[in-house]
């Protein structure tokens, strides 16, 4: 494990997030096994939600049971351990309500929690499973709408008229 590594698993000790994902692990039944880049495996997460193949509280990493090796998928790895060093970033569990702002503002411009996420975005979306989804129409109309919705009609000039001759 490299330093920066070292550091990311201390920081997600230290702001619970690691503690909190080991919880959940439990709760849910995942046999937990040490992995790479200082993560930790929880394997065969089982509950319905989320809906991902995979996701990251802290430096705990959840599997479906579809990737009951992770070894397998070094990408979907390195996008989990981005969300790792996201947790650390975001002094812990903070991230998790961050992340669903996140997903929000990208659903309301995209359809899709995940294209517009940052957090995914820096992750590597295709490296998630994800397929980036174009940017909607709805929303990039509204910032046009609003000044017009603000503009008060006496500083308008009126449209001139022009009288047949």
């Amino acid at each position: 494990m490299g330093k920066w590594e070292s550091l990311r698993a201390g920081l997600n000790w230290l702001n619970l997030s690691t503690l909190s994902g080991l919880a959940l692990a439990r709760c849910t039944g995942c046999r937990i096994k040490p992995g790479q880049q200082g993560l930790i495996y929880a394997l065969n997460y089982r509950p319905r939600l989320p809906v991902a193949g995979a996701f990251t509280v802290g430096n705990v990493v959840f599997f479906r049971k579809r990737f009951s090796e992770p070894c397998d998928h070094p990408c979907l790895l390195e996008h989990e351990a981005v969300h790792a060093t996201q947790y650390a970033l975001c002094l812990g569990l903070p991230f998790i309500p961050l992340y669903f702002l996140a997903a929000g503002y990208s659903w309301l411009r995209t359809g899709d929690p995940a294209s517009r996420n940052p957090f995914e975005r820096l992750a590597d979306l295709q490296a998630g499973g994800y397929v980036e989804r174009p940017v909607s129409k709805i929303m990039p109309r509204l910032p046009r709408a609003l000044p017009r919705a603000t503009h008060h009609p006496k500083h308008q000039r009126s449209p001139s008229r022009r009288t047949p001759a």
